[in-house]
C-alpha cells in the first residue's frame, strides 16, 4: 500500500530517495499530478507549509506590540521560542515577582 501522490511520483518519475518527502506545490493534498509535486526534505516541506510554526515565524511584533528585533528578542535555547525582552522586563518588575525566593520573616 502506498499514498497516491507518492505512487504517482514513483510511477511516472523516479523512486523517492530515503529521507525525502513529496511536497505538493499546488497546496492541494489530494493532487497526484507529478507536475505539482516535488521531492524535498521534511524540513523544507515544513517551512513551505502553513502550520503554526510558519504563522509564528511571520509575526513581527509581540502581542503587546513590541517589535521582534535582534535587540528586543531573546530565543529560549531549550524551548526555541521567542521572548520579547521589553515584556519580560515589565513582567519581572511586578511586585509579586521581586519577592520570589525570599522567605517571609515571622
Amino acid at each position: 500500500m502506498a499514498l497516491a501522490h507518492r505512487y504517482s511520483w514513483e510511477l511516472l518519475r523516479s523512486p523517492i530517495p530515503e529521507g525525502l518527502v513529496i511536497d505538493h506545490l499546488c497546496r492541494n493534498r489530494a493532487c497526484v499530478s507529478p507536475d505539482h509535486l516535488e521531492v524535498v526534505t521534511l524540513a523544507e516541506n515544513t517551512r513551505r507549509g502553513f502550520g503554526i510554526s510558519t504563522w509564528n515565524r511571520l509575526k513581527t511584533h509581540c502581542p503587546a506590540g513590541h517589535p521582534y528585533s535582534a535587540e528586543n528578542t531573546y530565543i529560549n535555547p531549550t524551548r526555541g521560542i521567542r521572548i520579547c525582552r521589553t515584556c519580560a522586563r515589565e513582567r519581572d518588575r511586578q511586585p509579586h515577582r521581586r519577592n520570589r525566593g525570599k522567605r517571609a520573616v515571622a
